[in-house]
């Protein structure tokens, strides 16, 4: 008995399926889906990204962030994302509505970065991190994005964008270099500044906040 033609047969029913699954049954569920706003004079949600926020989303990609770190909150359901902190509820469609690609991600070898803006709102902290992740994480085995940043030499004052970090007070004052090996601190006279796609990842990064309440975005 010839089998061969049940085999393309099943083969080519295996992927329509798959296509229908993945790909045309989300684009039609979310082909409807409008901005809301989840309060009266509050802005719509979600917005697509401007400015150097979509540049710095173009440097999050370019940079293979999306290699180690999703950009979805699972439900309860399926994992424990929420009890970690990583977000108030499950992301949704319409969270993904100006999202082209979505950069949901694939591995978590870092963090869920969904809602990093809320659990690290200080953006001095992300240029130390990216600089060099073990000096705000010991543990860290994320690589540093050091080639984001320059050594520049101090003329006068230090540059308003040097890399900061706070005293005990509170008060912001240019880094310390606390936690970074020898080798990586800056000569004496010179400082460590952010260049234009540093700036604009933190920017991105600084975007990511989903906290829309759940029956607005469904």
């Amino acid at each position: 008995m010839n089998s061969g033609p049940y085999l393309i047969v099943g083969l080519s029913l295996t992927c329509l399926t798959s296509w229908l699954g993945l790909s045309y049954v989300p684009t039609v569920e979310t082909s409807n889906l409008v901005p809301v706003k989840p309060m009266q004079g509050a802005n719509a949600y979600p917005a697509p990204l401007v400015g150097l926020a979509e540049k710095g989303r173009q440097v999050y990609i370019a940079n293979g962030c999306a290699a180690c770190h999703t950009q979805f909150v699972r439900p309860d359901s399926i994992g424990g994302d929420i009890a970690r902190g990583w977000g108030l509820r499950p992301t949704l469609p319409g969270d993904l509505m100006f999202e082209s690609p979505p950069l949901l991600g694939g591995n978590r070898n870092g963090p869920d970065l969904t809602n990093v803006a809320l659990r690290r709102p200080d953006p001095n902290w992300h240029h130390r991190h990216l600089f060099y992740p073990r000096s705000e994480s010991p543990n860290s085995i994320m690589p540093s994005f050091r080639h984001l940043y320059e050594y520049r030499k101090i003329v006068g004052q230090p540059s308003q964008d040097v890399l900061k970090t706070r005293d005990p007070q509170g008060n912001l004052i240019p880094w310390d270099f606390k936690g970074l090996p020898a080798q990586l601190k800056p000569a004496k006279g010179y400082e460590i500044v952010p260049t234009d796609d540093a700036k604009a990842l933190v920017a991105y990064l600084m975007s990511r906040d989903q906290t829309t309440p759940v029956e607005l975005v469904k």
